[in-house]
């Protein structure tokens, strides 16, 4: 990234996000909600386990969502 480039983002209030850390925070906070789901009764019994795959699967489409739209512009892909 250039000094102009990174100077604009900095101005205009956009900053560069870590993929990684976004997949990460989303499937932690996944495996809170789904704790907090079975510690209220909402979920009990074999349905636990149909719930467990759920924050993975939540973090993976929102880590491809982020890479498919963010990809080409941080490697400078041009159409």
């Amino acid at each position: 990234m250039t000094d102009e480039t990174l100077e604009h983002k900095i101005e205009s209030g956009w900053h560069p996000i870590n993929i990684g850390h976004l997949v990460m925070g989303l499937a932690f906070l996944c495996f809170v909600g789904g704790w907090a789901l079975v510690q209220a009764d909402v979920v009990t019994g074999d349905d636990i386990r149909w719930l467990l795959p759920i924050p993975w699967l939540v973090a993976g489409v929102v880590g491809l969502g982020a890479v498919a739209i963010t990809g080409a512009r941080r490697h400078g892909v041009r159409r």
